[in-house]
């Protein structure tokens, strides 16, 4: 059992809390149980696996499944599973895995009919969250433009509860690169903005269409050139008293809109 929380090899893996290390090495770090029930679907992209010897008692059928695919449990103390993480409660298991995001040509040649594209976000809470949000939504894939959160992130794979595992993405992809990319392959491109045509004005039968989704950043929104390039700008209706919504909630709703009319048609 590793009991040192300084010792050479803790503070090996506690880097990976750091985005200089995780492009380095092509790792990131996963925390908790749902994480860790998700990424057995992918057995080979786990590194090494760390739990306590509390994780490993509250959670026998993970680690029977972490043994069926031969892959090591190292034991650790409270203190030392501290240590590799950034929280402050962690729950007891954190795994090193090798990093699985997909080429924007890859994402493409799928022929994908209902995408998220992320345009300079840069809150992990929330970038995780659209992440799971189309992975609900049935979503083919998710893009991550340049200058994004890193997707790697801690905080960012814990808010999408394993949905990492299951959606495509793409990562440091320039906006202008990924909205031709995207029409040249038929989707229409819509960018979620206030000032927009409020969604259900656009009815079932254009949603229906392979769409892309636009999201921009949280504080201040779209540049004006990434505007420029997108078919329409749709807007979410507020019917109540608050004065907007949060960016993860609205890409909710747009991504689920569109699922209804495409699972429809």
């Amino acid at each position: 059992m590793l009991i040192d929380p300084k010792a050479t090899k803790v503070r090996g893996v506690a880097k990976l809390t750091k985005k200089d290390a995780r492009s380095s090495t092509g790792l990131f770090l996963l925390e908790g149980p749902q994480g860790l029930k998700e990424a057995l679907n992918r057995p080979k992209l786990i590194v090494e696996l760390f739990a306590t010897e509390d994780a490993v008692e509250r959670y026998p059928d993970l680690f029977e499944r972490a043994e069926s695919a031969r892959i090591e449990v190292q034991l650790v103390s409270e203190p030392v599973l501290k240590a590799l993480t950034d929280t402050t409660t962690p729950q007891g298991i954190v795994a090193v895995c090798e990093q699985l995001h997909s080429d924007l040509e890859d994402i493409i040649a799928a022929k994908p009919r209902l995408v998220a594209l992320l345009a300079n976000i840069r809150d992990p809470g929330n970038a995780g969250t659209v992440l799971r949000a189309a992975d609900a939504a049935g979503a083919d894939a998710v893009i991550f433009s340049t200058n994004s959160v890193d997707v790697y992130n801690p905080k960012v794979v814990r808010s999408t509860t394993g949905s990492v595992f299951h959606v495509p993405f793409a990562i440091d992809v320039p906006i202008e690169d990924a909205i031709a990319a995207l029409k040249s392959a038929g989707l229409q491109v819509f960018a979620a903005n206030g000032g927009g045509a409020e969604i259900p004005s656009l009815g079932d039968e254009v949603l229906a269409k392979p769409t892309a989704w636009v999201f921009g950043n949280e504080a201040w929104g779209f540049e004006q050139s990434t505007l420029d390039l997108v078919d329409q700008q749709v807007a979410v209706p507020l019917y109540g008293a608050a004065e907007s919504l949060n960016l993860a909630t609205a890409a909710s709703i747009c991504l689920y809109v569109t699922a209804f009319a495409q699972n429809k048609a």
